[in-house]
């Protein structure tokens, strides 16, 4: 897996290219953390337009992500979620917890208020 992050307006955007699962859960949460700390971005946004597979530790640093930014009074969003990823993710319920959206743009303009 990797990763590329960058703060957008006080939003942090996460570019994942890759799979999301167990052996890549701790490197997505730790870099996550990491940049969350570093920008101080109070909304996140995934990017996972790359990401091919993501099982349920994928999931668990999904989610747990978002609980931080959500307790720091954040939000947070998912975009350009792709392939068999998508079924996933709507079959685990995360899309009644956070928005998906087709573009990053779209995601950027949401929580910027644009």
């Amino acid at each position: 897996m990797k990763m590329v992050t960058e703060s957008v307006g006080g939003v942090l955007v996460v570019r994942v290219d890759g799979e999301l699962d167990l052996s890549t859960a701790p490197e997505f949460r730790a870099g996550v953390e990491h940049a969350l700390d570093r920008t101080m971005a109070r909304d996140l946004i995934v990017n996972m337009r790359s990401v091919d597979f993501v099982d349920s530790s994928g999931l668990g640093a999904i989610l747990g992500r978002y609980r931080r930014v959500s307790q720091a009074g954040g939000r947070m969003a998912l975009c350009c979620v792709m392939g068999r990823v998508k079924p996933v993710l709507e079959l685990s319920g995360v899309r009644r917890i956070m928005p998906l959206f087709d573009s990053e743009k779209e995601a950027l303009a949401s929580l910027e208020g644009v």
